[in-house]
């Protein structure tokens, strides 16, 4: 079961409630998968609410190994979730949220909204 004061989500991948968590080491991908120095520079490239899909396959997988998995972004791509797109940007978002202390996700753009990475 998912602990959010551990930064930990629960997330319905394939079927199966699986565990989420972005460990140091986890971080640590995405920022050097990602090309940043920093938390801080990882934190603004995603705060403006843009995300492409490969971004949310690198979040997920770096999330799942977090939590203990041995999966790759290969695998990673061909899960599916509620809500499609739209399902897998609210689980980064929450996984964001959780791992730098909001209680929440970010609201997902609005459909029509060019900020919307779907």
């Amino acid at each position: 079961m998912a602990n959010r004061h551990r930064g930990e989500i629960a997330a319905d991948l394939d079927g199966r409630t699986r565990t989420l968590v972005l460990t140091l080491g986890a971080l640590a991908e995405l920022e050097e998968a990602f090309g940043v120095d920093d938390l801080v520079a990882l934190t603004e490239r995603f705060g403006q609410g843009r995300l492409a899909a490969r971004d949310a396959i690198r979040f997920i997988a770096a999330g799942l190994r977090g939590a203990g998995e041995a999966v790759t972004e290969e695998e990673v791509a061909r899960m599916t979730t509620p809500g499609g797109a739209a399902g897998f940007a609210r689980l980064v978002g929450d996984l964001i949220a959780a791992t730098f202390g909001g209680d929440t996700a970010p609201p997902a753009p609005a459909p029509g909204d060019p900020a919307r990475p779907f």
